[in-house]
C-alpha cells in the first residue's frame, strides 16, 4: 500500500489556496493509499533553542529523559517522512519565502544521523527514493518569465533543503498571482489533475 504524507503550512484556517490544492492532489493520488496528515498551521512546531540543538547532537544512548522529551516531536516528524512513499507539501509564500511554521519543521527534520550524514565527500541525504510534490500559492507572479522571479526565495530554498536530506525527486506546482484573480489557481488545479492522471496511469 502506498503511504502518502501531506504537509500543509498555511496559518489560514479557512480558504487556504495551498491547503486546498494539497487536498486536491492527495484526493486523486490516494487510491488504496494510507494518508498521514501533518498540519503545521494548526500545530506549529517549536523553534529550535539551545537545549534542543544540544539534544540533536547527543548520541541516542547518552540522552537524558529531558532531551528525549525535547526530541519527541522531531522524532515523530522524521518518522512520518521515513515512512512515506509520496510526500505532498503545500505552502503559501510569506514575504518572498516560506511561513515560519514550515521553517521550524525543516529545522526539526534536518537532523544529522537521521535525515542526512556527513561523509568524506560531504553531506549525504538519507531520505531517498521518495516522490515529492510541492504546491505553492503566491499572491504575485514569481514564475520564471516574470520580472518578479528574482524575488522568489521560496522555490530555490525548498529545492536546496529537500535535496539536502535526500528528497531530490521534486515536482513543483505553483498557483501564481492569487491576489489578482483565480487564473493561477485554475492553472495549478489543471496541472494537478494532469499529473495525477499520469501518475495513476503509470501505476496501473
Amino acid at each position: 500500500m502506498t503511504r502518502i504524507l501531506t504537509i500543509t503550512a498555511s496559518p489560514n484556517r479557512d480558504g487556504s489556496v495551498s491547503t486546498g490544492l494539497v487536498q486536491r492532489l492527495a484526493g486523486v493520488l490516494n487510491r488504496d493509499a494510507d494518508v498521514t496528515i501533518r498540519d503545521l498551521g494548526a500545530e506549529p512546531p517549536a523553534h529550535l533553542d539551545q537545549a534542543m540543538i544540544g539534544a540533536f547532537y547527543t548520541p541516542e544512548e547518552a540522552r537524558s529523559d529531558e532531551q528525549n522529551t525535547l526530541l519527541a516531536s522531531s522524532d515523530q516528524y522524521v518518522g512520518e517522512l521515513e515512512a512515506a512513499d509520496v510526500i505532498i507539501l503545500g505552502t503559501p509564500m510569506h514575504n518572498f519565502g516560506i511561513p515560519s511554521a514550515l521553517k521550524a519543521w525543516i529545522d526539526q527534520v534536518a537532523r544529522v544521523g537521521r535525515t542526512f550524514k556527513y561523509t568524506e565527500n560531504g553531506p549525504e541525504g538519507l531520505l531517498k527514493g521518495k516522490k515529492v510534490y510541492v504546491v505553492t500559492a503566491r499572491g504575485g507572479d514569481y514564475s520564471q518569465s516574470s520580472p518578479m522571479n528574482s524575488l522568489d526565495h521560496q522555490i530555490p530554498y525548498l529545492k536546496t533543503v529537500l535535496g539536502f536530506v535526500g528528497l531530490d525527486d521534486v515536482t513543483f506546482i505553483n498557483a501564481e498571482g492569487g491576489a489578482k484573480g483565480d487564473d493561477g489557481i485554475r492553472a495549478a488545479e489543471a496541472e494537478i489533475d494532469a499529473l495525477a492522471a499520469t501518475a495513476l496511469q503509470n501505476a496501473a
